[in-house]
């Protein structure tokens, strides 16, 4: 299955590179991670609750880095299962980063990913359809995180500030089931 996204954030380059290569940071972001964690040099490995359809599970995912170009270009390849061992995945993802103006990046991701086991008898439509809304619900995560909140102009009282920020850890998610590996490490890590 091939996921791809593009998008803008308002900020510039390096501070889109600065963000997107911590891997800690960006699994802050993706729905579901429940923590990331250095194994090595450009080896990471991240705990992922995924749901889909009527199966809730937990992925554990090993990220690896296979290329950086710094401020434009990271490649990746993620390998993980369940817990359970009742389903496999496997990833290959790219992140480029290209400058709009001095104050905002043009972020394009894609991944290559593969899922064996009980949830490799999902459609593709489903587990598309579940990657690209994991991946919508992560670049919105990650605009806030770089960006800000959005001004609206209100001024918003101290509770649902921290309710917010509580929402966005919880959120500290990553992959879709995979795609999220994807949308996890790569957009992790990019």
């Amino acid at each position: 299955m091939k996921i791809e996204k593009s998008f803008t954030i308002n900020a510039p380059q390096n501070e889109v590179w600065e963000f997107v290569s911590s891997p800690e940071k960006v699994g802050m972001c993706f729905p579901g991670c429940q923590g990331v964690t250095a194994l090595g040099e450009d080896k990471y490995k991240a705990v992922i609750k995924v749901q889909i359809g009527p199966i809730k599970t937990v992925f554990n995912i090993d990220f690896e880095e296979t290329e950086k170009r710094p401020m434009e270009y990271s490649a990746y390849t993620s390998r993980g299962e369940e817990n359970n061992r009742a389903s496999r995945l496997k990833s290959e993802s790219t992140l480029s980063l290209s400058p709009i103006d001095e104050f905002s990046t043009q972020v394009d991701y894609a991944s290559e990913l593969s899922i064996v086991g009980r949830l490799g008898k999902f459609g593709a439509g489903m587990m598309k359809k579940k990657a690209d809304s994991m991946g919508d619900e992560f670049v919105e995560i990650l605009r806030t995180q770089i960006e800000g909140p959005p001004d609206t102009g209100e001024s918003t009282p101290a509770t649902a500030e921290s309710s917010s920020s509580g929402g966005t850890r919880k959120l500290i998610a990553a992959l879709v089931a995979a795609a999220i590996a994807f949308a996890v490490y790569y957009l992790a890590k990019g």
